[in-house]
């Protein structure tokens, strides 16, 4: 991943819309659109879930899909393993990391074969230790989803890497939701991730828009994820809450906009600073005096510009006396106050 930047990762997911040429045109999409990453999805419906017509494999959780069962949405919503070979070529020829999410252990070993630099726990998998522990074990960087994760399950999930020897940990903050509404959205959680945990934290979005991502990298983001699609027409489980081209080009704009504003601390006193400082408040005499005449608020004002005496000393001269005459309108310098 990159150094000290937002690493902007543009979720393929179901968005292929069953066509390799959409796939590869996303791919292509993602990097004008900005994108670091395209991140796939690697599994069967088979080995996600299990051919059954029962209530528990139907879905009936108020979303886009309910109604359907679990088999025949994976099934329809599944990246062919055949197209993982050559979006991986075509990302790599793009300039762009490709990698994905497994979903047992038969895609692990199938996406070691095609040596991807990174792994992706999903949200609904973070239960599924022995899945990470494998995933861990192979020690490339691991970024883990916490959609419906308590905190004693983003425990477990990071204690299955590290003892497996991997330290190269991001946790995401994630809603679970298709699309996820904003007052659900806790960006808060980003910041705490890196506390409690000691790990990298980020993203992973389903909100409407582009401000969360925003907000995300204020507060300390290092991984951004959004759904991106090629067509917003494209007939896909997850077009609902993708982003487009245009719409995550905005996206990448607005965060990279934002590292430029949080720049880094900074007390410097550049030129430009030093220049500028000649419009702060400074000491003037506001009245001809002549030497012997006493300081006081009459023929002294702290006002802009900045060449005069600091305006801290304000209080310390009044009642010395000046030991030289001096025109209204001059910059007060030390060596005109007696004492000072």
């Amino acid at each position: 991943m990159l150094d000290n930047k937002c690493f902007i990762i543009a979720e393929l997911s179901a968005n292929h819309g069953g066509s390799l040429d959409i796939a590869k045109e996303t791919v292509r999409a993602a990097k004008r659109a900005g994108a670091d990453a395209i991140k796939l999805q690697t599994y069967t419906a088979d080995t996600i879930t299990m051919d059954v017509k029962t209530n528990d494999f139907k879905i009936q959780q108020d979303t886009a899909w309910d109604g359907q069962y679990l088999y025949n949405l994976y099934k329809e919503a599944s990246l062919p393993w055949e197209w993982h070979k050559p979006l991986y070529e075509l990302a790599k020829e793009e300039g762009l990391i490709c990698f994905s999410s497994p979903f047992d252990k038969t895609a692990v070993d199938f996406l070691e074969k095609l040596n991807t630099p990174i792994y992706k726990v999903a949200s609904f998998e973070i239960t599924d230790i022995p899945l990470i522990e494998y995933i861990a074990s192979k020690q490339k960087p691991i970024i883990i989803s916490t959609g419906i994760a308590t905190i004693q399950d983003i425990e477990l999930a990071i204690q299955a890497c590290k003892s497996v020897g991997n330290h190269n940990i991001t946790i995401l903050k994630c809603t679970s939701a298709y699309p996820a509404a904003p007052e659900d959205a806790n960006l808060l959680t980003i910041p705490d991730i890196v506390k409690q945990f000691g790990v990298k934290s980020g993203l992973s979005d389903h909100t409407i828009g582009t401000e969360a991502p925003m907000i995300a990298v204020a507060l300390g983001a290092k991984v951004i994820e959004k759904h991106f699609i090629l067509d917003k027409s494209i007939e896909s489980a997850d077009a609902h809450f993708s982003l487009d081209e245009n719409e995550f080009k905005q996206m990448v704009e607005a965060v990279r906009l934002t590292e430029e504003l949080l720049g880094h601390v900074d007390y410097e006193m550049t030129d430009k600073k030093k220049k500028s400082r000649e419009f702060s408040r400074s000491l003037y005499v506001t009245r001809t005096v002549k030497s012997g005449d006493m300081v006081t608020e009459d023929n002294i004002r702290s006002i802009r510009p900045g060449f005069g005496l600091h305006p801290k000393y304000y209080n310390k001269i009044l009642g010395k006396k000046f030991v030289c005459s001096v025109k209204r309108g001059e910059p007060l310098t030390s060596q005109m106050i007696e004492g000072l």
